[in-house]
This record gives C-alpha cells, structure tokens and sequence, in this order.
C-alpha cells in the first residue's frame, strides 16, 4: 500500500488540476495582452497592461491556493466522516450502503455485494490507522503549486514585450506563443485521457481562441 505522503504528492502532482491552472493563467494573461492593440498604444500603455496581467494572476494563483486548500480540508473532512458512519454502522449492509453511497454510480452499480463487504472490511481494518492531522507542510506545499504555476503561466506571454520594441508584432508574437501553449496543454491532456494527443493540442488551441476573443469582446 502506498504511504500516506505518497498519495498527497500524488494529489498534487495530477496531470488534468495541474495542466487546468496553467491554462487558467494563460487565458486570463492573454486576455489582457489581447486588448494593448485595442486599448492604446506605447511603452506606457504596455508596461501598464503587463503590471495589470502579472497583479491579475498573483491574485488568482491565490485565490486558487486557498481554494485548493479548502477544498482539500473539505475532502478530508468529509473521509473523516464517512470512516466514521462506517465505523459506527450497525451492520454490514448499512455498512455497505454507506459504501456505495461514497463511490461514483458506475462503480457503485458495478460492484456487487461480495465487493463491497469485501471493502468494507478493508477500510475498517484501515480505521485503526491514525487519523492525519487536517492540513499538513504537504498541503501547503501544493498549495504553493497551484499558485506558482498560475503566476509563471504568465510569463511566456510576457517575453515578447521585453524584447520588441513594436507593440503590435510584440501582441502577435505573445498570442502565438499563448496559443502554443495552450497547444501544448492540451496535447498532454488528450495523451492522459487516452485521446489522440495533436487533436486535444488544436482543440485545445482553438477553444482558447475563441474563449479569449469572446471574453475581450464581452469587456472582460
């Protein structure tokens, strides 16, 4: 069985939370770039507009780290919980339907009775274990994560406007830079599902497009 640390690092490290919050930060940094060439123009205008992205997404990547947070805190408790109403169930099949109740309904559906005595068994054998302290150095290092990952997502989309001197090829430049990494995102995406890898690249790249051109024309 896998220790405890390992399944949080586990956690943390999941490809589909891991990829989603950089594409988050992609998309709200790209948001901001995409409207230089609509707003105004000039190095004020883009030193302005990069400030605005950056200050944007350190406020998201913590809002998401606390979010992240609490929703680990939430999840733990609610395991609590359940281990003990299975701990506390007067017998099996209340056991078992406090089980079943827990799984997603495909796999509740799936597994017969004799699957889930047989789990209901195990955990409470695992309910001898001690109970982990709610939020530990672990969670937050996740945490941390989340919010480095939303703020470095930023930076690529920077790059261009430190190294060009004109504002409209330096706006092109970050687009398709944005664009090839939400490419990218979604290659690795497609690859974890299963899926073929270049679809989820340019469905991915396509649909950030249009998410971004849609929110710029909204004001956003």
């Amino acid at each position: 069985m896998q220790s405890t640390g390992e399944l949080k690092r586990a956690r943390i490290l999941d490809p589909v939370d891991r990829v989603t919050e950089v594409i988050f930060g992609l998309l709200m940094a790209m948001t901001f770039t995409g409207t230089i060439s609509v707003a105004t123009a000039g190095e004020e205008a883009e030193r302005t507009m990069m400030i605005a992205a950056l200050g944007c997404n350190l406020a998201w990547g913590l809002a998401d780290a606390v979010m992240y947070l609490l929703r680990t805190l939430i999840e733990r408790t609610r395991n609590r919980t359940l281990r003990a109403s299975l701990c506390d169930a007067a017998d099996a099949a209340t056991g078992q339907g406090i089980i079943a109740q827990a799984l997603p309904p495909r796999l509740a559906a799936a597994a017969g009775p004799e699957e889930l005595e047989s789990l209901r068994r195990r955990l409470i054998k695992y309910s001898a274990m001690p109970l982990q302290p709610l939020l530990g150095w672990d969670d937050f290092k996740g945490a941390i994560g989340v919010f480095l990952l939303v703020v470095l997502s930023t930076f690529p989309l920077v790059v261009p406007f430190l190294l060009l001197e004109q504002t409209a090829l330096a706006v092109r430049l970050s687009n398709l830079v944005g664009l090839g990494v939400l490419f990218i995102a979604g290659w690795v995406l497609a690859k974890y599902a299963g899926a073929k890898p270049w679809q989820g690249g340019l469905a991915m790249a396509v649909t950030g497009a249009v998410l971004i051109t849609a929110i710029i024309a909204l004001g956003g």
